[in-house]
């Protein structure tokens, strides 16, 4: 085999020294290298001339003469390598040539020769000596194909070419040859262990090479390979610190294209476990510590919280610390602290904040002067600083100032720039805002003609056109303002359209799109409005599919929690123009989206598997390819984007066309179309549906009945400000009334109840009595929105006396009342009834939770009673004490059909899914049960504290423990709203089971669907044990 000419040390020994050892090999030992100690194993032979009889000289001759020119070769190498005389170089390849012709296909050397004039030119090509790479390339190939897997020298290829390929893409940076580079690294990682020369040297400069040049790709592919790239890495390795940075960064990328919480989640870990490894004084620690910043501050435009952008702000001012005034990335620092100081500003206000990015940006401006090339940018963020301060203070002269420099900005922007669009947008954007001030018809004609002008910049599926189409809107707007031309109102919604349905936009953008569609279109009474709120609710349930866990999807709603109120304002703005039917579909497809989602990714694609399974993974496939074109068409090279709008256009209309198929076969006529009213009515099979609507706009009442057109009761005497206050004083009645004797009457309650008698319920009555003919004790189902949710409306009670002296029915008295969080949930509930299976009971109660609670004295003799009233037939267990853990109460959960919890009951109103059951050692979690999927499952009554009452904050979503058993499988469950008196609940627990048992026979099968009944009889028979806010908690949701 031939060397490489690497010198790893000098040997002297005579002839003597090496026959001595015979026909024996021996090793030769030399001193450590990189750590490693090499050596050398030799074996001495004598060759007699005269003994050759076929050739064997003229073979032994002609082995000499390639020895001498390897020699020489590598002894000319050797001097270029010192004194970078070309000559030397064009030496040593000539040497190497005349080698590999001396070794043609079939030698046993001839990989060597390869290998060896490859080395050479490739050494020259780094040092812009020879510019032939793809003979360098080509030769190391064919080295590496004559050295299969299982070769000696197969690593020491791949390790070559790799080197050729990262060299390659330093000078031509395409994305095929990086990434050629990490899949070889991939294979050369298990063939260098640790503790070999080949191990700490080889893999530890590939993945150098590679890890420095992988360029931001934040493709699948271009992840995976990030990720293998970091596992050549171990804790420990130079490089680790880079590898995560990388696979940070492009994470990052791909969160910003696709929007997914936990890429940028990731990307904020990996960020801080590189600064981890890169103490105070590393080098490289400001600029992982500003790539941080970077992830955190995404996460934060994305989620809203606070604690992100505070630490963006005090992690770019540590930067910038590390950076002081003659430091040569002092102005990157400068102005990511000023734009994060102006995000500050824009959440919270404090003048402070913008005075300062102000001053940074003014800072960076004179480190960045006339003809620095990021000059045009420092103008644009300084432009955008006081352009910010502008719309707080209306300082006229931040404004002229502004578009001063944004016209100076756009002045040093080249016409070609990749990024002129955006300051043409910028100057749009101020010039709207002089136009808005001085009514100057020459501002808003300007702003205009840049927003055309940068979208004719942009190829069609540019993701930056979202962003012309909103400020293009924005001038339009101004103008219809001003001169109300309707055709000025029509473009902008027109424009509004373009921007919240751009397809390569993240969803986030146009979810905020389709909202400033809805509240311009509202505004401006626009005939667009119900398309715009139906526009929202599709992209925002499109966001949230993307979603890859309960919590995810929750953060990412949270997002908009500004928006919560639009399903109910948009359902009352069906209701204004008499499209009741909408009204439904619209209330249910924006609320409770939670739910709805987790129940759509539970079933559908299991369902269409077993039905079709070859069309479903088309459809999986397709998403998939489409998900991923999403974030790969912003070039702006015009060839490279009408290639990719092209193959784009293709795969939608695949996809569009497996759509279709899907909705073709039999029970997925509606596949992913939001539930019609026609499909919603169901819900309503067993009693009419009562859905009540608290908007700003109006408060209404829909009744869906079983069959035929929706009933609209309007409200006329309660608007969402009086709901909001009956339900603050409904708060405090209840906390007030559990500190009085339960012999004292309830006055502020009563007063409170019948209110919600005569101006929510009656009205409601009377349209079920009277054009419904509603028979007296029929079930109705309460499906509450927003302000509504926190009333006790079941208990609604007029609390007066007839002429004849008989007292008049209170709601409870005429109808039997159960609530449902969504009409969805109560339809899959009633499709769930078809599964039938052995039943069995389990009483689960923890009265000692320890620190987590008070001691609950009235348990075990609730659970007792519950034990006897429960029939024999039931298969009664019973769990209490030690056994109560959450391990133990989550198994009997799936193991039975009917359960009774007697705990303390938690509601966790910053993150509702952690809302939770007190057990003995940990908390049962609502996402514990969440994750549980028990279709066998019937009944739960939970008697513990607030089960049944959601998330203040997004009361639409209805997450809370009595909603997520439902969801598990429970198909009837009773909760409670507020806190529950153990001492007297346990009346209530024992007529509850007295009704539900009363009629069931010896070996009879036990009836979910009365526990609303027995509830009704139940509050009924103990109002004189127990008091009314007691009586009134506990409510039934389900069939």
């Amino acid at each position: 085999m031939l060397g490489s000419g690497e010198v790893i040390g000098i040997i002297q020994m005579s002839w003597d020294e090496v026959l001595d050892h015979g026909d024996e090999a021996f090793e030769l030992s030399f001193p450590p290298v990189h750590g490693i100690c090499p050596s050398l194993t030799l074996k001495a032979a004598v060759v007699h001339p005269c003994d050759d009889q076929d050739g064997g000289l003229f073979d032994s001759i002609v082995d000499c003469e390639i020895a001498r020119d390897t020699d020489a070769g590598h002894a000319r190498f050797a001097e270029y390598w010192t004194s970078k005389t070309v000559s030397h170089l064009n030496d040593a390849i000539q040497h190497f040539q005349s080698v590999l012709d001396q070794c043609p296909v079939g030698h046993p050397d001839h990989a060597s020769a390869l290998t060896n004039l490859a080395y050479a030119r490739l050494e020259g090509y780094i040092q812009n000596d020879l510019q032939d790479i793809d003979t360098i390339t080509s030769l190391f190939r064919e080295a590496l194909a004559l050295r299969p897997q299982g070769h000696p020298d197969h690593a020491f290829s791949l390790y070559n070419l790799i080197r050729a390929l990262s060299w390659r893409y330093t000078k031509e940076p395409t994305a095929v040859y990086i990434h050629e580079s990490a899949q070889l690294c991939c294979k050369l990682l298990p063939l260098c262990p640790q503790g070999t020369y080949f191990g700490s040297v080889g893999v530890d400069s590939a993945a150098d090479y590679v890890i420095s040049d992988l360029p931001i790709d934040a493709s699948d592919e271009g992840i995976h390979l990030r990720r293998v790239m970091l596992e050549l890495c171990p804790l420990g390795h130079q490089c680790r610190p880079r590898a995560l940075d990388n696979l940070s960064w492009a994470l990052s990328e791909r969160f910003t294209q696709h929007g997914s919480i936990d890429d940028i989640d990731e990307s904020a870990r990996l960020g801080r476990e590189a600064i981890s490894l890169c103490p105070e004084g590393h080098a490289d620690r400001n600029g992982y510590l500003n790539n941080l910043a970077s992830s955190l501050q995404s996460r934060f435009d994305h989620q809203g919280q606070y604690r992100d952008l505070n630490e963006v702000i005090s992690t770019h001012e540590e930067v910038l610390r590390l950076r002081p005034v003659g430091h040569e990335s002092r102005d990157n620092s400068l102005g990511h602290l000023g734009l994060a100081l102006r995000t500050r500003f824009n959440h919270r206000g404090v003048i402070d904040d913008i005075n300062r990015a102000i001053s940074l940006h003014r800072e960076e401006l004179t480190l960045h002067p006339s003809g620095h090339p990021r000059r045009d940018t420092t103008l644009n963020n300084l432009a955008l600083a006081l352009i910010t301060r502008y719309d707080k203070l209306h300082v006229d002269k931040d404004l002229n100032e502004a578009i001063d420099l944004y016209r100076e900005s756009l002045r040093l922007k080249r016409h070609d720039h990749p990024e002129r669009h955006q300051n043409l947008c910028s100057l749009s954007s101020a010039l709207c805002s002089h136009f808005t001030q001085t009514r100057e018809n020459e501002d808003v004609e300007e702003a205009i003609q840049l927003c055309q002008e940068s979208l004719a910049a942009l190829p069609l599926l540019h993701p930056d056109r979202h962003s012309s189409y909103i400020w293009l809107q924005v001038a339009y707007l101004s103008r219809y303002r001003v001169q109300l031309n309707p055709s000025d109102l029509l473009l902008a919604v027109e424009n509004f359209r373009l921007a919240s349905r751009h397809p390569t936009r993240g969803f986030p953008d146009r979810i905020r799109a389709a909202w400033g569609w809805v509240i311009a279109a509202e505004k401006h009474s626009h005939a667009s409005v119900l398309e715009a709120y139906s526009t929202f609710f599709d992209l925002l349930d499109g966001h949230l599919v993307t979603q890859s866990s309960t919590i995810s999807r929750q953060e990412a709603a949270a997002t908009f929690s500004g928006a919560r109120s639009l399903p109910v304002d948009a359902a009352s703005c069906a209701i204004r123009r008499d499209n009741i039917q909408y009204a439904v579909e619209l209330v249910e497809q924006g609320r409770g989206q939670q739910w709805s989602l987790a129940s759509r990714l539970r079933t559908p694609l299991e369902v269409l598997e077993s039905s079709n399974p070859k069309l479903a993974q088309t459809f999986s496939e397709l998403g998939k390819h489409l998900s991923d074109a999403q974030g790969s068409t912003a070039s702006t090279d015009r060839a490279a984007a009408d290639r990719e709008a092209t193959d784009y256009r293709r795969r939608t209309r695949q996809w569009e066309a497996v759509v279709a198929e899907i909705r073709n076969l039999q029970g997925f006529s509606r596949f992913l179309l939001p539930p019609s009213y026609a499909d919603l009515q169901t819900a309503a099979r067993h009693g009419p549906v009562i859905i009540l609507i608290a908007s700003e706009y109006s408060c209404n009442a829909i009744i869906v009945p079983t069959s035929g057109e929706p009933h609209h009761v309007p409200l006329p005497s309660v608007a969402l400000a009086d709901l909001n206050n009956l339900k603050d004083r409904f708060a405090k009645a209840i906390l007030q009334a559990s500190r009085m004797n339960p012999k004292e009457p309830r006055n502020d309650l009563i007063v409170l109840l019948r209110a919600v008698w005569d101006e929510i319920m009656l009205p409601i009555v009377n349209v079920l009595q009277h054009d419904l003919k509603l028979k007296h004790q029929s079930r109705i189902w309460l499906c509450p929105t927003a302000a509504f949710t926190s009333i006790p409306l079941h208990a609604a009670h007029p609390f007066r006396t007839k002429a004849d002296c008989s007292k008049e029915p209170c709601l409870e008295d005429l109808y039997i009342c159960s609530y449902t969080p969504t009409l969805s949930a109560l339809i899959r509930s009633r499709q769930m009834m078809k599964t039938h299976t052995t039943q069995s009971f389990v009483a689960i109660g923890q009265g000692q939770p320890g620190a987590r609670g008070k001691e609950l004295l009235a348990v075990d003799s609730e659970l007792d009673l519950v034990r006897k009233l429960v029939p024999a037939t039931a298969n009664r267990t019973t769990i209490s004490s030690d056994a109560a853990t959450r391990a133990g109460a989550l198994e009997a959960l799936e193991q039975n059909t009917w359960v009774h919890l007697a705990c303390h009951g938690k509601q966790d109103h910053t993150q509702p899914y952690n809302s939770h059951f007190v057990m003995k050692d940990e908390p049962l979690t609502l996402l514990n049960i969440m994750d549980k999927h028990i279709p066998h499952a019937e009944f739960a009554f939970l008697s513990a504290c607030h089960t049944a009452v959601g998330d203040k904050e997004t009361p639409d979503e209805v997450i809370h423990l009595a909603a997520g058993l439902q969801f598990s499988g429970f198909k009837s469950v009773v909760g409670t709203l507020w806190e529950v008196d153990d001492a007297v609940a346990k009346h209530v627990v024992e007529a509850f089971y007295k009704n539900m048992f009363r009629d069931l026979k010896d070996g009879g099968v036990m009836d979910c669907t009365k526990a609303a009944w027995a509830l009704n009889r139940a509050t009924h028979a103990v109002k004189t044990k127990v008091p009314l806010e007691q009586r009134m908690v506990f409510i039934h949701i389900g069939v």
